[in-house]
Order: C-alpha cells, then structure tokens, then sequence
C-alpha cells in the first residue's frame, strides 16, 4: 500500500532523484522549455513551480532557498529578474506539458515541460523565417547573375 507516500521514486534512489529534479528545473528556468519523459516531467513540475513561487516572493530568504535548489547562479539570476515578474498577476499554474509521442529507443511517453506564455516558440519560429528568407533572396540572386555557389549564412563559417 502506498497510504501517504508523496511523489514518484523514478526508478532511484533518493540522491540521484533529487539531483535529476533539480538539474530538470535548473534547466527550464535557463531554457524556458525542456523535452522529457512523462514521468520526469509530473514530477519535476510542481518543483518547477515552487521555485517561481520563490522567485515573486523577492526577498533575500526566498532567494537564498532557491539558490540551494538550482545548480546554477545564473538560473536563480534569471529567475528572479525575468521569469518572477513575467507571472507576478498569476496565481499559479506556470508551467504546462505537452505530451510529445514516445521514444524511438524505449518507447517510453516523452514530453515537453515549458513555461507558460514563453516566447521561445516564437522566437523559434521567427528565427527559422528570417532563414528561410535570406536562403530565398540568396537563391533569387543566385539564380539571377548566373551559376555558382550559395553565399553562407549569418554565423557559419567559411
């Protein structure tokens, strides 16, 4: 029976569990969207949203206990200067997950664990528009003067 057992184990023992959630939540809160297991990413949630949790509450002690929860600075830096302010109106609910199909290797469910309202997405997608543009326009001209090879793109190297 598992009267009163909070959480899942995830196949591990107490060290490395924690130490898996709190690389997972040290991670969202640097890349805002993290792809996961299923399991990882219920379990690593609602850690996830404590944190941001501490994150608006601003003072010195919250951010001292979520500095000794994530493994970075930089994490905690970003959290209380970027993501907090982003859901000060919001009582709760900052993260979401989107269930992704399964792994190829195992089969198990795989997900994404992002936060909510994060423009990453379409950071994403503007990025891979302004590519695609230039790769036309490059084509166009290309194509125009005459044959020869595609000039590289912004950050490639020659």
């Amino acid at each position: 029976m598992r009267h009163r057992n909070y959480g899942k184990k995830l196949s591990r023992n107490t060290s490395h569990r924690r130490a898996l959630l709190r690389n997972l939540v040290t991670s969202l809160l640097l890349e805002e969207r993290i792809e996961t297991t299923l399991a990882k990413a219920k379990a690593a949630r609602g850690l996830a949203e404590e944190v941001i949790t501490l994150g608006k509450r601003g003072d010195l002690h919250a951010r001292r206990l979520a500095a000794a929860y994530c493994l970075s600075a930089v994490a905690v830096k970003k959290l209380f200067e970027e993501i907090a302010p982003r859901y000060a109106s919001r009582a709760g609910g900052y993260t979401r997950i989107v269930r992704t199909g399964w792994r190829q290797g195992d089969g198990a469910d795989t997900a994404v664990l992002e936060l909510v309202g994060t423009e990453v997405l379409a950071k994403r997608a503007e990025e891979r528009a302004r590519r695609l543009e230039r790769r036309r326009k490059a084509a166009e001209e290309a194509q125009a003067a005459g044959p020869g090879p595609l000039p590289p793109e912004e950050g490639e190297e020659k």
